[in-house]
């Protein structure tokens, strides 16, 4: 009987921590958030000059990249790991230096492997760890 009483606690126990452990999960997510590009580390061309947003829901990432619009797949998770998958975008030409900041925005944004959110500032960081693009919260 003590055997049975044991085993019923290490269950509610493990059952318990499984629930907590899996709350956990979305804790970091980024779906439903709105992101105005505001500072990178590449890129000679200011970004407050160019409008470049992020917006995540449901698994998709959209928004300006300075002169277009583009939209794609994305997985954020677990921890706090970022993957880009393949994005489409409209192909109007702009003046420069827009096209410039478009095309360094959409290729960090495809090297970006790490994100971290603290307050109303996202950080993207390459495979490196490196900062890349650095976002305050709201596309305004």
């Amino acid at each position: 009987m003590m055997c049975l009483r044991v085993a019923v606690a290490v269950l509610f126990v493990a059952s318990t921590i499984g629930i907590v452990v899996s709350g956990c999960s979305g804790a970091n997510s980024l779906d439903g958030t709105e992101w105005k590009l505001t500072n990178w580390t590449v890129s000679s061309v200011d970004p407050a000059g160019v409008n470049i947003t992020a917006k995540f829901d449901d698994g998709q990432v959209s928004g300006s990249s300075g002169v277009n619009s583009y939209s794609g797949p994305v997985k954020v998770g677990p921890g706090h790991s970022f993957a880009v998958g393949t994005l489409a975008g409209t192909q109007m030409a702009g003046p420069e230096p827009a096209m410039r900041a478009e095309s360094a925005y959409l290729t960090l944004l495809a090297q970006a492997r790490s994100y971290e959110v603290k307050n109303t500032t996202l950080t993207l960081r390459d495979g490196d760890g490196n900062e890349s693009l650095i976002f305050s919260r709201g596309a305004k």
